[in-house]
């Protein structure tokens, strides 16, 4: 005879699952904190930026008139590199909101993951304790014709016995009716009847 089928655990492997789906979010959760400190650094980078090229641009209208309408070649470059410094930070900063974003979309859908399988464990643990009820309800059903085929048997069971019980009572009856034996009877007027004897007395 062979062994009993291994049955998988659906409850266990649904449980490892969300556990690994949750570690997963988390890091995406920190790497989340971490792109939304460094986007605010560069906020502030940018501002202070703004601020410095803000000030040269104010300062260079508020300075005395050169005798030439041109700007300095110092002060074209100092503007020059503070526009592409801005330029470049403000590119990282649409990226990294890019990457916040698309972080924001990763942890939505693990959540929502999460929710699923944390749903379909708490089914398969109800359907694992509703097996014992089940298997009772399928064992009733199988039974059912047997009950129905033992109460046939002892319906028919008890009518036999009562009616051996009237055959018994019927002869009973006419066993008492015939009680007396026909004994046979013989002629009177002939006198008593004389008794062979056997040699004197």
């Amino acid at each position: 005879m062979g062994g009993k089928p291994q049955l998988d655990d659906p409850k266990g492997s649904t449980c490892l699952v969300i556990q690994l789906d949750a570690s997963q979010a988390q890091q995406i959760h920190a790497e989340n904190l971490r792109l939304q400190e460094e986007l605010q650094m560069r906020d502030q980078l940018v501002q202070q930026l703004s601020q410095e090229l803000f000030r040269l641009v104010k300062g260079n209208a508020t300075a005395p008139v050169p005798l030439s309408d041109e700007p300095s070649d110092r002060h074209l470059a100092e503007v020059q590199s503070l526009r592409e410094q801005l330029q470049t930070v403000e590119q990282q900063v649409t990226f990294y909101q890019e990457q916040i974003t698309q972080r924001d979309q990763e942890i939505y859908e693990l959540r929502q993951t999460t929710q699923e399988l944390t749903e379909r464990s708490k089914m398969l643990e109800q359907v694992v304790q509703e097996l014992p009820k089940v298997y009772r309800q399928k064992f009733a059903e199988r039974m059912q014709p047997v009950r129905e085929k033992v109460a046939m048997i002892q319906r028919e069971n008890r009518q036999l016995h009562a009616e051996l019980q009237s055959v018994n009572y019927r002869l009973a009856v006419k066993n008492r009716r015939n009680g007396h034996l026909d004994l046979p009877t013989f002629p009177r007027g002939e006198g008593d009847i004389s008794l062979p004897s056997f040699g004197n007395a």
